[in-house]
């Protein structure tokens, strides 16, 4: 009888040890970075925004650079969507003497699709921006021609006046790349292409880019082996940090500031069944990180990647004057298919055009009709309208770009970066 209560007190012992050391074992794995790394990096995206809240710790792992880097290579990066900027070219880089805007429009006007649009139109940020040029990973290029330029970082709430260029542009093309997110800063670079008032036989451009990691302006003159000229205002589409401006007679030109060098690339745009009447051309990029053009007319819209042609040097690295490129073309549209199903927008029929894509999206864009925006599915060939808050019925379409701004989807903490993985 001794014996078997001994034995009964020697297993309980056994057994609390093994808890111990089982607790023991599992608290040494959630304070081990590398393991929780390992363990997070299989949770999918509808889940690991929820996790910032079971620990300070857990907020720390999930909003450090080095967890969202790995994360956003392996899923992919997701957006949500705050509304879309109205970008009056009547007004960007007007001279002296040209039309005025009235006091009654703003500088930067915004159609807020969701509260968080809301707050950003409320906070007063906008008004101290001037106009809208671009944005990038909610990272928004905003000024006034030829001198006053601001970034501003949505996520942080922080606004960066540039110092102003040196290269007076009376005409140009505008490019912003946000490269990477530091610890506690961004990382980026604003580029001012000269566009020629005059269609002269040139191949060369004159660009000036301003780094955020040096502080300054440099002038560079880009070279290219035949004659070209870009659009005037327009904005460069970035795309592995490869720029890509929509140039006149049809062309592309592709510019890889990485490279040190100077070579700028000219591809033929697609034509298509739209031929040369399309009335609208936009760039996007797709989820296989490619680059996407869509044009459209009153009839239907077409939508292209670029490829490099099989059996080219495919190293990012590669000057992009020696490679091969090609136009896949992914998306054919006509507008009837979408009309059918909302009788109530036919008389609009012939307003509808092409306005943005989405980004790192290969199967939805955004559409016009009238001054209703739709969300286009390419698969299903459905669309729904877009409903936001704004002066919509009374922007002037025709002198004026709309372009949807998104942030990333990802949590961002101040204090994270303080934590010390207590």
């Amino acid at each position: 009888m001794v014996k078997t209560k001994s034995k009964k007190k020697k297993r309980a012992k056994t057994s609390h040890n093994n808890d111990d050391n089982s607790n023991s074992s599992v608290y040494a794995v959630l304070n081990c970075d590398d393991i929780m790394h390992e363990i997070l990096i299989r949770v999918p995206p509808s889940t690991i925004t929820k996790l910032i809240v079971v620990s300070k710790r857990w907020l720390f792992v999930v909003c450090s650079s080095s967890f969202r880097r790995r994360y956003l290579t392996q899923w992919g990066q997701n957006y949500r969507h705050l509304g879309f900027f109205v970008c009056n070219f009547l007004y960007l880089g007007r001279p002296r003497d040209g039309y005025r805007r009235p006091s009654w429009e703003p500088a930067l006007p915004f159609l807020s699709t969701c509260k968080e649009g809301d707050d950003l139109v409320r906070s007063g940020t906008l008004k101290k921006l001037g106009y809208f040029i671009d944005s990038c990973n909610g990272v928004i290029l905003s000024g006034v021609h030829p001198k006053i330029y601001y970034v501003y970082d949505t996520m942080k709430k922080q606004r960066y006046q540039l110092p102003e260029p040196q290269q007076f542009y009376k005409t140009l093309c505008m490019a912003l790349i946000v490269e990477e997110y530091l610890e506690g800063d961004i990382c980026y670079k604003v580029m001012r292409a000269k566009c020629e008032s005059k269609l002269k036989e040139r191949n060369t451009l004159s660009v000036e880019t301003y780094s955020s990691k040096t502080g300054k302006w440099k002038q560079s003159t880009l070279m290219c082996a035949t004659s070209f000229a870009l659009r005037p205002r327009t904005v460069g589409k970035v795309v592995g940090g490869v720029v890509h401006w929509l140039a006149i007679w049809g062309k592309l030109a592709i510019y890889d500031p990485r490279l040190g060098d100077r070579n700028v690339a000219l591809v033929k745009l697609p034509t298509g069944g739209l031929s040369r009447d399309h009335e609208e051309s936009v760039l996007g990029e797709s989820l296989d990180g490619l680059l996407q053009y869509g044009q459209s007319n009153n009839l239907g819209l077409e939508i292209w990647v670029l490829e490099k042609e099989p059996g080219v040097n495919t190293s990012i690295y590669s000057n992009c004057t020696h490679l091969s490129y090609n136009w896949i073309q992914r998306w054919r549209l006509n507008f009837k298919a979408i009309w059918k199903q909302i009788p109530t927008f036919s008389l609009y029929f012939k307003e509808t055009q092409i306005l943005s894509f989405l980004p790192q999206n290969s199967t939805s864009v955004f559409i016009r009709v009238g001054w209703n925006i739709f969300l286009c599915d390419l698969e299903t060939k459905t669309a729904e309208v877009v409903n936001y808050q704004g002066r919509g019925a009374s922007i002037s379409w025709e002198s004026s770009k709309v372009v949807p701004y998104f942030l990333p989807a990802w949590p961002q903490s101040s204090s994270a970066s303080s934590l010390n993985g207590t």
